[in-house]
């Protein structure tokens, strides 16, 4: 079994809590699904948000999720000039058999942007 690095973001419309972990919880069970992963996969994983967004921290979604015995962390995105606002990002470790190029990271909402030259994206429509 390999260590694996998985990425994700997402943008979220405002600055709310239930918002916040709506979108997190979002982000993380989608690198689940499309990676195939449950949370005794994940080694750990660092989250990290926009100067913009201070309603709550991002990991505590996943702690919601059932992640209380994986190490979390969330810090501050890098505060650039014409960067996007309102985002979440996250980069997990895991233990899978996936080969490297087989690694979906996914970019929810208007984070789908952000990177579409790493891999395949997703936008997902607002319901």
């Amino acid at each position: 079994m390999a260590v694996r690095a998985v990425r994700g973001a997402t943008q979220l419309e405002e600055d709310s809590r239930d918002h916040m972990l709506e979108r997190v919880a979002e982000m993380v069970t989608g690198v689940m699904e499309a990676n195939g992963l449950v949370v005794d996969d994940f080694i750990s994983a660092i989250f990290t948000a926009t100067s913009d967004l201070v309603s709550e921290f991002p990991a505590y979604a996943a702690r919601q999720l059932g992640f209380g015995e994986v190490p979390l962390i969330c810090a501050r995105e890098l505060e650039i000039e014409r960067s996007m606002p309102r985002v979440v990002r996250m980069m997990a470790h895991v233990e899978t058999d996936l080969p490297r190029a087989d690694i979906t990271h996914v970019y929810l909402h208007g984070a789908a942007a952000l990177r579409r030259d790493l891999t395949r994206t997703r936008d997902v429509p607002d319901a």
